[in-house]
Parts: structure tokens; sequence; C-alpha cells
């Protein structure tokens, strides 16, 4: 039943797949598309779903305190891991990147499919914490904590995020128990039923198989932390701050989940390595077909 649930999602990662490679529609649609979807759709589906969460429900602060203590964990022990086997910033950056981050549109598709909307609630809460933490530490792990213009060059990336000013929003708007008014709501909900969809097709599109031939042993043993050892840590980290079904749920598909492609953007920013970035990508994508349902039913969340 697990699998009959999410194999729509990953279709669609394949559908976008092969749509790219087919040139349909034309080679500019799928950079415009994951623009539109970045700067529109999605902040869309956040302000129009954090509008109306229970923000103030102590299980979704357990679940925001979780996903730091779960980030923070992970970072950590890859810092100390550099410290055993050292490598270059550049290297450095996208075997952290493939660690913790993760791929938004994946993680919501698949807690949608699960849990419905009050899954989609703590979610958003969830990536309201965590973009901004994870955004923070891919940039110091690229330049090794020296990021042009100092403590600013970390911050403004930041506010000037879309998803992150949109959570904000979102948060602010439930905290003052307003709602979305005078139609707004509606309005954005049709916007951002566009989001998911067209997310996961621009996913599948920016996959490149052609760079897992290179650097296998390092995406080999990166992939399987990300996709075994993050969702392992995610059970505990929600066993020992007493998270909800739903909230655990939550928190194991975002840990379960590949890397998102924007990290190779950010890494061929910042000089990093770019064709290690974008084999942990796809490599982690791939995997993550047979390996998310597997994961969510050893976790007992199938």
């Amino acid at each position: 039943m697990l699998f009959v649930t999410i194999w729509p999602v990953f279709a669609l990662i394949c559908l976008g797949f092969v749509l790219r490679r087919a040139g349909f529609p034309e080679p500019g649609f799928w950079p415009a598309a994951e623009r539109a979807n970045y700067v529109l759709l999605f902040p869309a589906l956040l302000v129009s779903t954090l509008a109306t969460a229970p923000v103030r429900d102590p299980d979704i602060l357990r679940l925001g305190g979780a996903v730091v203590v779960m980030i923070g964990i992970a970072a950590l022990l890859m810092l100390l891991f550099r410290r055993v086997r050292p490598m270059p910033a550049r290297r450095f950056g996208p075997a952290l990147q493939g660690v913790v981050r993760f791929n938004t549109y994946l993680g919501l598709a698949i807690v949608a499919s699960l849990s419905g909307e009050a899954g989609l609630e703590r979610a958003a809460v969830l990536l309201a914490v965590a973009v901004p933490l994870v955004n923070v530490l891919s940039v110091m792990a690229l330049t090794d904590g020296a990021a042009a213009g100092g403590i600013r060059g970390l911050v403004q990336p930041v506010l000037r995020n879309p998803l992150i000013l949109a959570c904000l929003i979102g948060i602010a708007i439930a905290l003052v128990g307003s709602g979305l008014p005078h139609g707004t709501g509606r309005f954005l909900e049709l916007i951002a039923q566009a989001s998911l969809p067209l997310g996961l097709l621009c996913v599948g599109a920016a996959l490149r198989p052609a760079a897992m031939r290179r650097d296998m042993l390092p995406l080999f043993a990166n992939t399987l932390v990300r996709l075994f050892a993050m969702p392992a840590l995610a059970v505990l980290v929600a066993g020992a701050v007493g998270l909800g079904g739903v909230e655990t749920l939550v928190l194991v598909v975002f840990a379960a989940i590949p890397s998102a492609p924007t990290a190779y953007v950010l890494t061929q920013q910042l000089r990093g390595d770019g064709e290690l970035m974008a084999g942990i990508v796809t490599a982690q994508t791939v995997g993550s077909v047979l390996t998310i349902p597997v994961v969510l039913s050893l976790a007992g969340l199938g």
C-alpha cells in the first residue's frame, strides 16, 4: 500500500526526465518553469498552508526543534569525518549538502500523499526552520566559513530566498489569526495546485545520469548516508523529543528523501565541484525510489 500511494510521485519525476531528454517542449522551458515555481508557485503553497497551521501547537514546536537537532548532529558528524579524511571545501560542500539538504517538492508530495493537510501544515513549519539553516550550512561548507561579505554574505541570500520569505509571511498570518481575507486564500490555493506536479517534473528534468560515472565510491557512500543513516537518525531524534505520529512521519520523510537539485546551482556559484554535486543528486534520487518505501516500512510509518 505504501508503494501504491507514493509511486505516482516518482512517476512524475521519471516523466520529467523523459520529456527533457526528448526535447519537449523545448530546452528553454525547464529553467523558466523551475524559476516560476521557485519564485511564485511554491511560495504560494507555503503561505496558503502555513496561514492556517496551528503554529502554537507544542507538537509542531517540538518538530521544529527536532529538525534543528537532526541537521546539527549530521553536520557535526560530517565535520568530524572531514577531520579524519581531509578534503577541500569545493568537495566537502557537495558532500555536506548531500547529507543535510532535501528535495522540498518530493518531501511535500510524499507527506501530502501519506498524511494529507495535517502533514502539509507540519511540513511547511519544518521548512520554515530547516531551509534557512541548511542554506547557511551549505554556504559555510563551500567557502570554509569565509563567505564573501562575512556575516552579511551569509544572511543576505537567506533573506532573499522566496521560500523563506513565504514561510515568514505564512507564520505571521497564522500567529495573528486573521487568515487570508477576501478570497486571497482560494487564489493562492489555485496557484499552489500547480507547484508540486511542476516541481517534480523539473526534478526529473534536472537529473544527470552521466555525472554518476565519476567518483563512484564517494557517490555510493554519500547516498547510503543520506538514504539510510539520516532516516535512522530522524527516528532516534523523534523518539528522544517525543514527537507524535504525524510529526515523526514528516521528520523521517524529509530525512529519507534525496538532496535538492538547487544544491548544484549553489555549488556552481561558489566554485565547488559541480559534477560531484550533480552525481550525488542523481544517485540519491534514483536510489530513493526503492529506499523510501523500505525506510518508512521499517520505521513503522507505512
